[in-house]
């Protein structure tokens, strides 16, 4: 450690020197006032120890205690005092002063110094930490509350059909040992451009944190501003809004890119455009047997956007049985690992296992089932991706 010394008796600073400058601890001493505050500017100090009669008597030594305080406010400030003045301490106390020695007519006080500055610094340096740490929760939760503002709230289905929908974000831990709950880039959205077309998108942006929660932000707003007519063309509607992607220097900043998967349900011929940018394919259960398949391949995916202006989507078309569901999803429902593994993941198999046995409950109960099930097989250590799901059924259980 890196200790700096303020001493108006030159036999004892040497002693001071001596004693303090075991293990390789770097000690400075100064014994005038000019030294010391020229020192305490170099900065990089990890404690500082003053005489209280330093450089000659207390009322010099409290405005060199306040440069103390004000140049390093991470460093603790320990002061020796004699017993005779130790009535003088509150007025440094008053002023942030926590830690104080009492000078012994033997000396014998100096063998407390070192202990006394150790302990000084890992408190300080835990207090610090934790004031970190609280700062970090602060803006994480506030970039978390600006993303999940855009997410929809009270979704209203057209007749015929249920939507239920969820996002959850990414926990880690940091400074403190508390979980916190990580902005991400995770979106989904649900509307109805006309009486008979209802709209679902969900997304991911790469990478967590504002970066990745203004990327989302980006595209929620480029796909408010497109004309409703342009909805029907899941293709044309995706290549657009990867253009303007690739125009914008949030989501290009470092290499981003968002996935994307875009879907329009036609509810009176009860069929399902979709085009995929990178995402996910759809899988589709038919509720009288449970059955569980995707609704295309991987081979139906395009390149995410934002990566190259004039990559090209196709559009995709399925029927939507009666007495049947569709799960829209991002990665993270998949990629939610294992507690005792870095590479056993929830996976598919986990998704079609939980459809499967939920089918019979209603469409709120499966979701909130397959988020359960996904959190579980973390075994408790938490998701470390942030996880959207769009759940969307037409007709009732036992049709088709």
């Amino acid at each position: 450690m890196k200790v700096l010394v303020a001493w108006n008796v030159p036999d004892e600073a040497d002693l001071l020197q001596l004693y303090l400058g075991v293990d390789e601890n770097e000690v400075v001493v100064c014994l005038t006032a000019e030294a010391f505050v020229q020192e305490i500017r170099h900065g990089g100090w990890d404690a500082v120890l003053m005489s209280l009669s330093f450089p000659e008597n207390v009322d010099q030594c409290f405005p060199l205690f306040q440069v103390v305080r004000e140049e390093l406010p991470a460093a603790p400030a320990v002061v020796v005092c004699r017993p005779d003045e130790m009535v003088k301490l509150a007025r440094f106390m008053t002023s942030g002063l926590r830690y104080h020695v009492v000078r012994d007519p033997d000396g014998d006080f100096v063998f407390l110094l070192l202990s006394l500055l150790d302990s000084a610094i890992d408190t300080m340096r835990a207090e610090e930490s934790r004031k970190l740490a609280d700062r970090l929760r602060e803006e994480m939760e506030g970039v978390r509350r600006l993303q999940e503002s855009i997410i929809p709230q009270g979704i209203v289905a057209p007749a015929g059909y249920d939507v239920v929908a969820r996002y959850m974000p990414a926990e880690v831990t940091v400074l403190g040992g508390r979980p916190v709950a990580m902005a991400g880039g995770d979106y989904y959205n649900i509307f109805s451009p006309d009486p008979h077309t209802l709209v679902l998108l969900i997304g991911d942006a790469s990478g967590h944190g504002l970066k990745a929660c203004m990327s989302i932000m980006a595209m929620h707003t480029l796909v408010r501003m497109i004309p409703g007519e342009q909805y029907r063309d899941t293709a044309r509607f995706v290549a657009e809004i990867n253009r303007r992607l690739c125009e914008n220097s949030i989501v290009q900043s470092e290499g981003g890119f968002i996935t994307l998967l875009f879907a329009t349900i036609d509810t009176e011929r009860h069929t399902m455009t979709w085009t995929s940018a990178g995402h996910p394919v759809p899988q589709v259960q038919r509720l009288a047997s449970g059955d569980v398949r995707p609704i295309g391949s991987d081979d139906d995916t395009g390149l995410p956007l934002a990566i190259l202006a004039d990559a090209e989507y196709t559009a995709q078309e399925c029927p939507v049985p009666a007495g049947s569901r569709i799960l829209m999803f991002s990665d993270g429902l998949t990629d939610a690992l294992s507690r005792n593994s870095a590479t056993d993941s929830f996976g598919l198999a986990g998704i079609v296992d939980t459809l499967r046995a939920s089918c019979r409950e209603p469409l709120e109960s499966a979701l909130d089932r397959l988020f359960h099930d996904s959190s579980e097989f973390t075994g408790g250590a938490g998701r470390h991706d942030d996880t959207s799901a769009v759940l969307f059924q037409r007709g009732t259980i036992g049709q088709g």
